[in-house]
């Protein structure tokens, strides 16, 4: 898979706080993620992610 920093991923459990989706703020061998629904950063490894993401949304170029 191939993730770079702003992209929206979609991960099969949700935050405490609801929601599914994080935003990419790191990438290496940890990904840095910030939750959409109330802004909590966790630190995480990439094979969780990788295991764990239903779905992933690109950034957009325009932005």
């Amino acid at each position: 898979m191939q993730f770079e920093i702003g992209d929206i991923v979609k991960l099969k459990k949700k935050h405490p706080c609801g929601s599914f989706e994080w935003e990419v703020l790191r990438v290496g061998a940890d990904f840095r993620l910030k939750c959409f629904g109330c802004g909590h950063q966790i630190m995480i490894a990439r094979r969780l992610v990788e295991k764990n993401v239903k779905e992933i949304r690109k950034k957009l170029d325009s932005e």
